[in-house]
């Protein structure tokens, strides 16, 4: 037995890294997920992963900013597997320069994948569960404890030079975060983020501009000045980035019933590093 069974989950961005990663965490403690990715073909592959783990999922492939699709993917859910219990809004790239050089484009593109897509997919979540909370109310049974864990950064608490954009639309989940904890105790829902440190992915293990990803047609260049990723480690107390799993371990403690009286906060997962 499980501490998530019987309990559905839908984590956007989980066909690569944390996502991934989160998303058979919370499979292998017994969830069905819905998996998320921008291409089919990881989505896919993070299905049949935790198929051969022997775990439940479905794939929902498509970008989290389209419009129709936060309606699609929490209506995924429900079709395939009955509910919707935790969400996580993990997905979301970046994309850097500093202010004077930023365009709209950029600015858009990055509050649209962080803060418009979380606010979408969870206002689309909200007549599912208040339907659901009304019926087991009716019928006289507990509501259960349902979670939302949204993914932040350090970035969007203390800021990051060249992120204004990222910064920006982290820190406004923060405020998305505190305001559906107090608009959802009434359903019994906990809302809380995870302000990711330095975690190794692929947009993190490459030196700054080394490399690039596709979004939307666009090819973004990725990694991290090598000055910075040395003083980070300095400023670490535990001298090293953190692991996708590690990472996803941090968000799996905000979905457990352990956490079932937490709400409204920001868990910093970031080795002890000090804002």
């Amino acid at each position: 037995m499980g501490k998530l069974d019987n309990k559905v989950a839908v984590v956007t961005g989980s066909g690569r890294g944390i996502g991934r990663e989160v998303a058979r965490k919370l499979a292998a403690d017994g969830a069905a997920v819905v998996v998320n990715d921008l291409d089919e073909g990881p989505a896919k592959e993070t299905v049949e992963i935790i198929e051969a783990d022997g775990g439940r999922a479905l794939a929902c492939a498509g970008s989290v900013v389209e419009e129709g699709f936060a309606e699609r993917f929490v209506q995924t859910a429900v079709n395939g597997f009955g509910g919707l219990d935790i969400v996580v809004n993990n997905a979301g790239y970046t994309w850097d320069t500093v202010i004077q050089k930023m365009t709209d484009e950029q600015w858009d593109a990055i509050l649209d994948v962080h803060l418009k897509a979380p606010f979408r997919i969870l206002r689309a979540a909200q007549p599912v569960i208040a339907a659901a909370v009304k019926a087991a109310r009716a019928a006289g049974e507990p509501v259960p404890c349902r979670k939302v864990v949204n993914i932040s950064s350090v970035a969007g608490l203390s800021g990051n030079p060249g992120q204004a954009n990222y910064a920006a639309a982290k820190a406004g989940v923060t405020g998305l975060t505190k305001t559906l904890a107090k608009e959802w105790g009434r359903y019994n829902v906990t809302v809380n983020s995870v302000a990711f440190g330095w975690i190794k992915t692929r947009m993190t293990d490459v030196s700054a501009g080394e490399g690039t990803i596709t979004v939307e047609g666009r090819q973004i260049k990725v990694g991290v000045n090598p000055e910075l990723l040395e003083a980070m480690r300095t400023m670490i107390p535990l001298g090293r980035a953190g692991t996708p799993q590690e990472a996803a371990g941090a968000v799996y403690l905000l979905c457990a019933p352990e956490s079932d009286y937490v709400s409204g906060q920001t868990l910093v997962c970031g080795g002890g590093f000090a804002l």
